[in-house]
């Protein structure tokens, strides 16, 4: 069964169409400074809403948890079974977290506080979706 593939919206497009580009970029807020995601219609810190960009970012973080799972209710997830779902912390602002099943790595073999980087892995043609592996 194939992955899901996102549906952007106005708020999410330009996160989607950057994947696709093969780039990482965060929300960021001008008056403040403040680096977001996912993208909100304002800054979580200052209110301001007319002052938000984009940035882009490395594409490194660190496994800060990880969890198995052995029985998803996601059909589109239930032949991969089971699978690892990690939270990476972006190395540029570790308050930034992101998921990921961290392709190439067997269930429960998830070290913590493991490097990762990012890596892109194309779910129908032309359409990418971030995911993060182990470095080394």
């Amino acid at each position: 069964m194939p992955r899901p593939i996102p549906v952007p919206d106005e708020l999410s497009k330009p996160f989607w169409d950057a994947c696709n580009e093969r780039r990482l970029i965060v929300q960021t807020c001008t008056a403040c400074n403040r680096m977001q995601y996912p993208p909100e219609r304002a800054c979580r810190d200052c209110g301001s809403a007319d002052q938000l960009g984009w940035r882009e970012v490395q594409g490194r973080g660190t496994v800060t948890g990880h969890i198995v799972i052995y029985d998803s209710r996601l059909r589109a997830w239930q032949e991969m079974q089971p699978y690892n779902v990690a939270i990476i912390a972006l190395e540029e602002n570790p308050d930034i977290k992101f998921f990921s099943n961290l392709p190439g790595t067997p269930p429960d073999e998830v070290p913590f506080e493991a490097k990762v980087q990012l890596i892109f892995e194309e779910v129908a043609p032309g359409r990418l979706l971030h995911e993060w592996q182990l470095v080394g």
